[in-house]
């Protein structure tokens, strides 16, 4: 496996997650992966930089460490010829490290352009359209494409990397997983779920990295962990169907009024102890992933965690995992 670290924009200033990475590949992270929000999930949040400015940044201020979208949308907020023109230029600035990660999004995002929020079976035709009009323009021609939901009118990209950008899909139900199984380099999840891997395999994906994420509370004292986890990852106890809909971060407040810190700790490491930490990835492990970053609750935690990280947790993942 590989452990890798998330810039999660919607907790941390712009200028501090470049500082974050350059320091998080020191401390011997294998990759990264940042989040892609016009709005923060809740408002304690306090942040939500435009990920892509931050991905020019963080190309040309780290030199080996991998750089991913978890996730872009490219059905709404951004059209997929722009979106494919910006993983691109990412290719090219990175030097090859960049994938891009795609999803279909979330109301919470999407809504700002105006166009309103389609249902998830338009969601699901947009979002394979879209990656369509990517792979294509990846390929270096002219692209011309009439779909039912995008057009594109004679686009080329003139500066493309080496070799193509990887296309990660993020999939959490059958009709997303056979689409990344027919589209994707990678497949993402936030569940460690192993049916959507096992899915995602049988349709052809086997043999592909899958991707997932574990949100965590490192710190000294566990109580405090405890509360500050709740603070930034409450909003994701409502499921998924739930969380896709919801617009704006009122809201995500209003749906988790009542969940409690005990609640949030159950799928949130708290803590220092390592073998808590472990535990966590054996699920992900045992699901079939193969790659699994860690999201750092709070801003003002991030140094502790990195150099708790590079001294206790990555040997100890490294003896257990390989």
């Amino acid at each position: 496996m590989d452990f890798g670290y998330t810039l999660l924009c919607e907790q941390t200033p712009p200028k501090q997650l470049i500082t974050d990475l350059v320091e998080a590949e020191e401390a011997g992270f294998g990759y990264s992966v940042i989040s892609d929000h016009y709005f923060p999930w809740l408002e304690d949040q306090g942040h939500s930089a435009y990920a892509w400015s931050v991905l020019g940044a963080l190309a040309q201020a780290t030199h080996r460490i991998p750089l991913m979208t978890f996730v872009t949308c490219p059905i709404m907020r951004y059209h997929p010829a722009v979106v494919a023109q910006k993983a691109a230029t990412m290719g090219v600035l990175s030097d090859g490290r960049f994938t891009l990660g795609l999803g279909a999004g979330e109301n919470l995002n999407e809504h700002v352009v105006g166009r309103g929020w389609p249902s998830v079976d338009v969601r699901h035709e947009m979002f394979g359209e879209a990656v369509e009009i990517i792979r294509e323009l990846f390929g270096g021609g002219y692209v011309n494409y009439r779909g039912r939901h995008f057009s594109v009118d004679s686009a080329k990209l003139y500066d493309l990397p080496d070799e193509p950008v990887r296309i990660g899909m993020a999939a959490y139900g059958p009709r997303a997983g056979r689409l990344a199984a027919r589209y994707a380099d990678v497949l993402i999840s936030d569940q460690p779920v192993g049916d959507v891997v096992s899915l995602f395999d049988i349709e052809g994906g086997g043999g592909k990295p899958v991707y997932g994420q574990i949100p965590v509370a490192y710190g000294q004292d566990y109580e405090e962990c405890k509360q500050r986890a709740h603070r930034v990852w409450k909003f994701s106890a409502p499921s998924w169907k739930v969380m896709a809909e919801l617009p704006g971060p009122v809201n995500f407040e209003a749906a988790t009024k009542t969940v409690r810190p005990e609640d949030v700790a159950q799928n949130v490491p708290c803590g220092n102890n390592v073998n808590d930490y472990l535990e966590a990835v054996q699920q992900w492990a045992d699901a079939g992933f193969t790659h699994i970053s860690f999201c750092q609750s709070g801003a003002e935690h991030q140094k502790d965690f990195r150099t708790w990280a590079e001294m206790e947790l990555l040997p100890a993942l490294r003896e257990r995992f390989g």
